[in-house]
């Protein structure tokens, strides 16, 4: 049962898992899940090959990575720029950016798969951030691109982002439609050429 905690935990993301919720996924009692965690949370704490640990907050359960690998994980993810973004990171800003504010749940649901690694390198690279919470069961939190995204990716607005109807039929036809492919004006805009193409 620690693998199914574990994976359900991961799973939910930030917005973690009430006890109650978790007793009725594992198909047992409060009293015996509550035992469950107890364990699951002490295992993590004592074992030193583990990087992640469990934070409580009344009933609600969140995996988290280790405090003490705070500077590890801050090396990662600002690493040189060159390293650019991973699909999914792309996928989860595209969603965001046309969409915004969105939940994570909203960005799951358009991506088919668990988005919430790929969100969190977002906002550590600050090109996403938090934009208030939806007014629903459970005040999820909403996510709206930032500045650092329009100089990012070049754009003076959200108003430069390509119509998404705009992209040529080749690209739609291969899945891999490049929701940020864009004009710009280069130094030399006067000689009345045409915009370079851009591709990030």
């Amino acid at each position: 049962m620690q693998a199914e905690i574990e994976a359900v935990l991961y799973a939910a993301g930030e917005d973690g898992v009430e006890l109650g919720a978790l007793s009725q996924i594992l198909g047992i009692a409060p009293a015996a899940m509550r035992q469950q965690m107890d364990s699951f949370i002490a295992r993590l704490k004592t074992d030193a090959t583990r990087g992640l640990c469990v934070r409580v907050s009344g009933e609600r359960y969140y995996l988290l990575t280790k405090p003490e690998l705070a500077e590890t994980l801050k090396r990662y993810f600002q690493g040189p720029p060159a390293t650019g973004l991973s699909q999914a990171a792309l996928e989860v800003l595209a969603i965001i950016a046309y969409q915004q504010p969105v939940t994570r749940i909203e960005v799951d649901e358009v991506r088919g798969v668990q988005s919430s690694g790929a969100l969190q390198t977002l906002i550590t690279r600050q090109l996403v951030a938090e934009a208030g919470r939806l007014d629903a069961p459970g005040r999820p939190i909403m996510y709206a691109t930032t500045p650092e995204f329009l100089d990012y990716f070049g754009l003076k607005s959200l108003d430069d982002l390509p119509e998404l109807g705009d992209a040529d039929d080749s690209d739609a036809d291969d899945g891999q439609l490049d929701l940020f492919a864009r004009s710009r004006d280069d130094d030399t805009e006067d000689s009345g050429g045409d915009n370079p193409a851009v591709e990030d």
